[in-house]
């Protein structure tokens, strides 16, 4: 049972709840490009996860069946067990993944957002059975059966959904033992005084215990995002920024034991003589402002819109994963990528954004057609006909003649 999956109507209808609460407040805690950039991310490691998880899913499964010290019994002390381990390497896996730049690589997608709501909560990687897998392996050994693992980090996350929020304040005495909205936002923060901070998932405890813990301050509201902007809507170059600016250092790096070790040294660490050569700029906290780009009402309505549509194949796709090989759930992962980079370009008010989403509408039907080929979807005729007038319709918006848009933020 997929529990993410059956999550998800209520994820989306939390985030509405939270733009009733803006709005009953006067406060404006969302921006739809931002929010349709964090939730296109956590649409594409969904995607993205049905290619990679078997990895970290496999390389535990390997451990627990030949190198467990013990088997422990289905028991519910054993899943309480479980509970609180995954939360403690959990910890360790999310504290190395703000320490060491191949780590951070992966991670900083989830911290990118300069606004701080639920769709951040949704803002996940697409990289992190890289390498994270391996911080679990402790669990394995100790003999917690796979099947308990993958439930209790599935609760896990779900538990981690709530505390992405600018709503909740602090919650007395909830807050010495529990990640709470007040805690982690504290997380999110690119102030100098919150920054590597209070990893827990579901324990802040483990902070308090390793010297971590840091409280949200009122003299000190939080900044919220990273300390070199992201500056794109584009969730493709959102998962490999960071890497490709680590692999640009290693190559104008002039030492080759600058080259290898920059993987693993201290996030933000840069070999010396690049550091000189080709200086990052960090933007003035005090003068801080958010990347934008203005788009219309028009614009905006269109990009939301767009983008539903592959929430609503990507839930499909997830839905019939177990049915499908490899190479199936490759070629669905394309489409999947592609349309939300075309979302992403749009978003950023690109020059070729227009004949992007012509070509990205034109290719509906061939998908469509090969989809039904291999069995993703079934055969017949209403699905040509939803898809036909779904691509039709938003062609006609994009070719109709208009006066210049009203440009808004």
């Amino acid at each position: 049972m997929n529990l993410i999956l059956l999550a998800v109507p209520f994820f989306f209808l939390l985030i509405i709840a939270e733009l009733i609460t803006d709005r009953v407040r006067g406060v404006s805690t969302y921006r739809l490009a931002d929010s349709l950039n964090s939730l296109s991310a956590g649409v594409l490691s969904q995607a993205s996860g049905l290619l990679s998880k078997a990895i970290a899913v496999l390389g535990y499964a390997f451990a627990y069946e030949h190198l467990h010290l013990t088997v422990l019994p289905d028991e519910p002390w054993v899943w309480v067990l479980a509970f609180f381990a995954y939360d403690l390497c959990y910890y360790w896996s999310h504290r190395i993944g703000h320490e060491r730049n191949v780590f951070w690589a992966s991670h900083v997608v989830h911290h990118q957002s300069e606004d701080y709501n639920l769709s951040t909560a949704l803002r996940q990687t697409s990289t992190g059975f890289l390498l994270s897998w391996i911080f679990y392996l402790p669990m394995a050994l100790a003999g917690i059966p796979p099947v308990v693992f993958v439930t209790v980090g599935a609760f896990n996350l779900l538990y981690q959904y709530w505390v992405h929020t600018r709503h909740i304040p602090k919650l007395g005495w909830f807050e010495w033992f529990f990640i709470t909205p007040s805690n982690h936002r504290v997380h999110h923060a690119q102030n100098p005084i919150y920054m590597d901070r209070n990893y827990g998932g579901v324990f802040i405890l483990w902070d308090r215990l390793f010297g971590t813990f840091q409280e949200e301050l009122d003299e000190h509201p939080v900044v919220f995002g990273v300390s070199v902007p992201l500056r794109s809507w584009n969730p493709l170059w959102a998962n490999v920024q960071f890497y490709v600016q680590l692999w640009r250092d290693a190559r104008r790096a002039e030492s080759w034991w600058d080259k290898l070790r920059i993987w693993f040294m201290p996030t933000g660490w840069r070999p010396a003589d690049v550091a000189a050569r080709y200086p990052i700029e960090k933007p003035d906290l005090a003068a801080f402002r958010k990347f934008d780009v203005p788009l219309s009402r028009g614009q905006k309505l269109y990009a939301g819109l767009q983008f539903a549509s592959y929430v609503a194949g990507t839930s499909w796709l997830l839905a019939m994963a177990a049915q499908q090989g490899l190479g199936v759930l490759a070629g669905a992962w394309l489409w999947v990528a592609f349309g939300l980079y075309c979302i992403g370009t749009w978003l950023e008010n690109r020059p070729f954004a227009r004949s992007l989403e012509v070509l990205r509408l034109g290719l509906n039907l061939p998908a469509l057609f090969w989809a039904q080929q291999v069995g993703l979807i079934g055969g017949g005729s209403l699905s040509w006909a939803l898809l036909a007038a779904w691509s039709l319709g938003s062609l006609i918006w994009l070719c109709w003649p208009r006066g210049e848009q009203t440009q808004v933020a």
